[in-house]
């Protein structure tokens, strides 16, 4: 399976990520330093406070470094505020929250109601007869995507998981479920990279 993947551990539920990883067979290090990027298969970016991660990337000068890994062939899965960090833009974001821009699509912040509001839903996933369970926590939903993303499942209408190319995306957590479909389909991709690199 996969080799060593980043975990975005700046704030959210990376240790969550970091053993769903290790039941697919990944080796997870958690990420606070740019440094600690270095040498790394993929990264994913957990949820949390869209814009405090935003403000604690650019400060621990990770943005450009994480732009920089996944330019080099690094996939990136993106869940809840990770979503939001890795879209192009955001209809209802704040003047100082920055996007990496990794995935062509355009999110709505909070779309499903704050905390109070968190629910779990059974989504239907592409190409998957088994519906998932979607445990959402003050989640975005996407509110456009560009042609080339996939939308992977959808809940009341909106669009909740996606991928384009090498980024993975969903606006629920599915690190808190025992189900381990969309971490092994990042696992893949990670493996598909390594092929790539190596032809």
């Amino acid at each position: 399976m996969a080799g060593k993947v980043g975990v975005l551990a700046l704030q959210g539920a990376f240790r969550e990520h970091c053993r769903a990883l290790a039941d697919v067979g990944v080796e997870a290090v958690e990420v606070r330093q740019a440094g600690e990027l270095a040498g790394l298969e993929g990264l994913v970016i957990p949820g949390g406070e869209s814009t405090t991660m935003s403000k604690l990337m650019v400060a621990y000068g990770l943005e450009a470094p994480i732009r920089e890994l996944h330019a080099a062939g690094a996939p990136l899965f993106g869940t809840c505020a990770g979503m939001i960090l890795a879209a192009r833009d955001a209809v209802d974001g704040l003047p100082d929250q920055r996007y990496l821009g990794l995935i062509d699509i355009v999110v709505r912040r909070n779309a499903f109601g704050r905390q109070v509001a968190s629910f779990e839903a059974a989504l239907a996933l592409a190409g998957d007869p088994e519906p998932l369970t979607g445990v959402f926590i003050r989640a975005p939903w996407i509110e456009s995507a560009g042609d080339g993303v996939q939308v992977l499942a959808e809940h009341g209408g909106h669009a909740v998981a996606a991928q384009q190319g090498s980024v993975l995306v969903t606006a629920f957590h599915p690190e808190l479920t025992g189900d381990r479909r969309l971490h092994r389909r990042f696992a893949e991709m990670v493996e598909r990279a390594r092929g790539a690199v190596a032809a």
